[in-house]
């Protein structure tokens, strides 16, 4: 799964043409620098930038990228620093880290009710749970647990994945899983990464073997998945708390309703927090 750190310093990259220049402006070290661009062009499956002694140019697949990714990482560096800006000496601070879709879905809309200064840090289960380890996180939204000394675990919910596809996609009865595997691989597939997570369980847990799926699409943002399906582009899987707005407004339609798959949610904490009130004010803003 990609890291969302890892665009962030491909667009500085970007914008720098330099990765000691990019570094500097991140706070980041070079050597830190170039592995997320190492591991962001191993996902994309293609070299990002040209490299020459004096600076760092472009391919056109890293044009691309940049045009699709630059707005996304900016708007979410804004929501960051607006956070970081909400300050009162009165208010107590509240560090959230969750994915980013999670966060504007389940969070953004009561942040009011918690009557806190929040900062919110977005990223992949296992980078957020060593910022609370490390403690620069108070709570976290995890879809893993790690055993880790001194870390605790609630289970908050189980989010539900549904087979999502645009209306005006026909779909045939299904009359064995044999006719539903074969309908399914003719579609155009858009998946939130290559190594396929969720729809990789969603074909273990229902025809008990891995996918033979190449996708169409790689959008590691379940928001921009879902506007792709919106346009037609093709079928995914995603989270119902996210598809109320979309199916009111006949955007998209939900498919094979029998076949979906869970993931369950933590909420994390550090022990030495465990009976601390905004745990409890978290989860019950999220419950909503």
């Amino acid at each position: 799964m990609v890291d969302f750190e890892w665009y962030r310093s491909f667009v500085h990259i970007y914008k720098y043409n330099s990765l000691s220049e990019a570094a500097k402006s991140r706070f980041m070290t070079q050597p830190a620098m170039s592995q997320h661009l190492s591991y962001l062009e191993a996902e994309v499956g293609e070299s990002l930038f040209i490299r020459s002694s004096r600076k760092m140019k472009p391919t056109e697949r890293g044009k691309e990228l940049y045009t699709q990714v630059a707005p996304l990482v900016e708007s979410l560096e804004k929501t960051s620093i607006n956070f970081k800006t909400l300050s009162s000496s009165t208010v107590p601070t509240l560090k959230v880290g969750s994915a980013q879709e999670f966060f504007k879905e389940r969070i953004l809309p009561h942040l009011d009710e918690l009557n806190m200064r929040v900062i919110a840090q977005y990223g992949i289960a296992s980078d957020i749970i060593n910022l609370l380890k490390e403690d620069k996180l108070d709570v976290v939204i995890s879809s893993k647990k790690y055993h880790i000394p001194g870390i605790d675990y609630n289970k908050l919910w189980e989010e539900k994945f549904v087979l999502v596809t645009h209306p005006e996609l026909e779909v045939p009865e299904v009359t064995n899983l044999n006719n539903l595997e074969v309908w399914l691989l003719s579609q155009n597939w858009i998946s939130y990464g290559l190594e396929l997570p969720i729809i990789r369980r969603f074909w273990r847990e229902h025809f008990k073997k891995r996918p033979q799926i190449s996708p169409t699409y790689v959008l590691p943002d379940l928001h921009m998945i879902l506007k792709a399906i919106e346009k037609g582009e093709g079928i995914s899987l995603l989270p119902t708390y996210m598809l109320k707005e979309s199916l009111d407004s006949k955007k998209v339609k939900l498919v094979l309703d029998e076949y979906f798959v869970t993931n369950q949610l933590y909420v994390a904490y550090q022990l030495k927090d465990k009976n601390e009130l905004f745990i409890k004010d978290l989860i019950n803003i999220i419950n909503k």
